[in-house]
């Protein structure tokens, strides 16, 4: 799973209690023939942020995303963009310009039009209109291309001029409707990089749609989650993959291992929680707290259980079990392990020896071991 490795120098206006949000959303419903498709949704969005709503089909992103773009209008509550009350306000005198997962350029028109095709409708200048286009075309490194019609480029090349026409209005906010589900894996990984750069360059406002959680991971400075009209989570990638707040982003972000338990101890630098899953105590510092006797999970990733098949001294945080699955990724491998209840555990390794060389195969009895900080108690 990849995760964003953003500038050195921190972006976090979110915890700067005297930022001012580009986009306020107050308490946000919007229903289809009674039933919530976005359910009481509060989010503030500030400048310069590469903002996305991360959530499985029918969660309700998308609507929010048209109700930003004013396609939609709320059931109820209220959206403000740059300090103005726009959940009334229609799309064209909006702030915000819309790319859509189609790309939707016109075929009869060549690249350069496509481009210029806003701009006119606004009655710009024709040598402002020339200048903004150049300036476009350079930005995403298809000047060469100006004369070509959309179905003489690439799928990569379609969805660069769709930026283009996007940005060249120089909207406060663009918003993008799964942008890059129409490209193979390999080109969507490239583009992924070149729209956070694009995006880190201009300064522009991005608020993306996906249901991709790498590309989520990878691009965005912060992660709103989505579940059945809902935001579960808003985060940072490494604090939505490091420490989801419930389940339910546990399980729907990476793979994710999950033990059921009763917590025994609950101090101030750690909790101690009894699993018969695991058949071992279990320890986890720098976590929520809980009382004594709750029933909670916790939560522990892949790649930060250890395997080995030599015996492992110790009380806590230790498992033993079966191999009954290998799946090798290339890179990596995960071994599938069920332990004598029954639970199967996930454990990643990376592959630094060849497949025939492999230490650890099939039906062999290991041990399962990780540090205290690698697990999250989840209460919900």
């Amino acid at each position: 799973m990849a995760i964003a490795d953003r500038p050195s120098t921190k972006f976090e206006p979110w915890k700067d209690p005297q930022a001012r949000p580009i986009i306020d959303i107050v308490h946000v419903s919007k229903a289809f023939d009674g039933f919530p498709a976005v359910n009481n949704i509060s989010l503030q969005i500030f400048p310069g942020e590469f903002f996305s709503l991360l959530g499985a089909s029918g969660c309700g992103k998308t609507t929010l995303l048209r109700s930003l773009a004013g396609f939609e209008i709320p059931t109820s509550g209220k959206i403000f963009i740059d300090g103005i009350n726009m959940t009334n306000v229609e799309p064209y005198n909006r702030p915000v310009n819309m790319m859509f997962q189609s790309y939707a350029l016109f075929p009869h028109m060549t690249v350069e039009q496509n481009i210029a095709f806003g701009l006119k409708q606004q009655n710009m200048p024709a040598s402002d209109i020339r200048d903004r286009v150049i300036s476009m075309l350079e930005l995403v490194h298809l000047r060469k291309y100006a004369r070509r019609k959309p179905q003489q480029l690439s799928g990569g090349q379609r969805q660069r001029v769709a930026l283009a026409r996007s940005l060249a209005k120089q909207p406060r906010v663009l918003l993008l409707d799964e942008p890059l589900g129409a490209l193979d894996r390999k080109l969507r990984e490239q583009t992924q990089f070149e729209l956070v750069n694009i995006q880190e360059t201009l300064g522009v406002t991005f608020i993306m749609v996906t249901h991709d959680q790498e590309e989520a991971m990878t691009m965005s400075t912060r992660i709103g989650v989505m579940e059945e009209g809902r935001i579960r989570q808003v985060g940072t990638p490494t604090e939505i993959y490091e420490y989801p707040s419930s389940r339910f982003v546990a399980d729907f972000i990476g793979e994710m291992n999950i033990f059921e338990g009763f917590v025994t101890e609950d101090e101030p630098d750690h909790v101690s929680i009894k699993s018969e899953e695991a058949g071992c105590d279990l320890y986890v510092t720098h976590s929520s707290s809980a009382p004594v006797g709750a029933q909670v999970a916790v939560a522990i990733r892949p790649e930060k259980v250890m395997i080995t098949k030599e015996s492992v001294q110790k009380e806590r945080n230790c498992c033993k079990g079966i191999v009954t699955e290998i799946a090798y990724l290339g890179d990596v491998s995960i071994y599938h392990v069920e332990l004598k209840s029954g639970k199967k555990i996930l454990s990643t390794v990376t592959n630094q020896v060849r497949l025939t060389e492999r230490p650890i195969n099939w039906d062999d009895e290991v041990y399962l071991h990780w540090r205290p900080e690698s697990g999250v108690v989840l209460t919900s």
